[in-house]
């Protein structure tokens, strides 16, 4: 078999050669995405939030948790939720009956993951890429924990692997390797590619995520358009849908005076902030983003765990989680 694509998906891929560590804050190996097993315990991404947290009801952004499969349709008895009459079947018999309901066993999640050129960025702490694929792993290790079935999608500017959800930790396994396989080819030094719209993973999650699939998508949404915001707003009405964008201190922050030169394989420009002007210009396209994010919010409820490349990983998703005393 040639095709790369379907290698990953099948898991024929050979295992991962750890080539060395590196700096942890511009690539992450496996053996790194591993070894956050332990600690993603603290996290739960089940309907019963903290207070605090984002994902809670108060904040208009729900878990609607495992959906619920019919059992059986019986006699009503003293003592049954009137709501559960199914009044068609009462006025055909002349006898009350009830519809009796099971809550699933487990709900299969996908975790969808951006590795492409546009993530290979960092100012302070880590580079958006690494933000995203630790993010990723944390949440696959707790929601197999919690009994779910985990899945993911990683994609990159070229490539996109798909791997449905199971409850085993032979699929998480495949899903960290293929993080770490995407992660690892990030270069500065990369080709220039047109890259992958983030039209095209969500595309593959609408075919995966039918229903009642808890979806979260990890990514810094550049390039999001019309057809974005139709993707998601159709898989937000049949599922959990959690946006988890991931930005740059840089992109809140911009310094005065500061020069960067900015490239795309084939040309390249200097950026001076400390021209009125382009400062303005960059600070309303950062904010431009994520004012498109939250009206999606607004429009279909969805949640949203805004993440910054600029701390570790693990305590600001505990804050936003409104767990106390982040841990590293």
């Amino acid at each position: 078999m040639r095709d790369q694509s379907a290698r990953t998906r099948t898991g024929l891929n050979p295992p991962v050669v750890e080539t060395g560590t590196g700096d942890p804050r511009v690539r992450v190996t496996l053996a790194h995405l591993r070894s956050l097993d332990g600690r993603a315990r603290s996290l739960s991404f089940l309907p019963r939030q903290p207070s605090g947290s984002v994902l809670n009801g108060r904040h208009a952004s729900r878990l609607r948790g495992r959906g619920l499969n019919f059992e059986e349709l019986r006699d009503y008895l003293p003592g049954d939720d009137p709501r559960t009459i199914d009044w068609k079947v009462t006025a055909r018999t002349g006898a009350p009956h009830v519809r009796v309901y099971t809550e699933e066993r487990d709900r299969p999640a996908l975790v969808v993951v951006d590795q492409r050129m546009s993530m290979f960025f960092g100012t302070r702490n880590a580079m958006k890429s690494v933000t995203a694929a630790e993010t990723a792993a944390l949440a696959a290790f707790r929601i197999l924990d919690q009994g779910d079935r985990i899945g993911g999608v990683v994609f990159g500017d070229e490539q996109l692997t798909e791997i449905r959800p199971q409850r085993s930790r032979r699929t998480l396994d495949r899903l960290l390797r293929a993080l770490a396989d995407a992660n690892q080819s990030l270069r500065a030094d990369a080709p220039h590619v047109e890259p992958m719209t983030l039209n095209e993973p969500l595309k593959a999650v609408s075919r995966i995520a039918r229903r009642n699939h808890l979806v979260i998508i990890v990514s810094d949404f550049d390039g999001t358009d019309e057809e974005t915001r139709r993707l998601i707003n159709g898989l937000a009405r049949r599922n959990d849908v959690v946006l988890c964008p991931v930005t740059d201190p840089i992109a809140h922050e911009m310094p005065d005076g500061l020069k960067i030169t900015v490239s795309d394989g084939r040309m390249q420009a200097e950026i001076d902030t400390g021209t009125e002007a382009v400062r303005r210009s960059l600070e309303s396209l950062a904010a431009g983003r994520l004012a498109e994010l939250l009206a999606w919010q607004r429009e279909t409820g969805l949640a949203i765990l805004p993440l910054s490349a600029g701390e570790d990983t693990l305590p600001q998703i505990r804050r936003l989680m409104g767990l106390s005393g982040g841990r590293r």
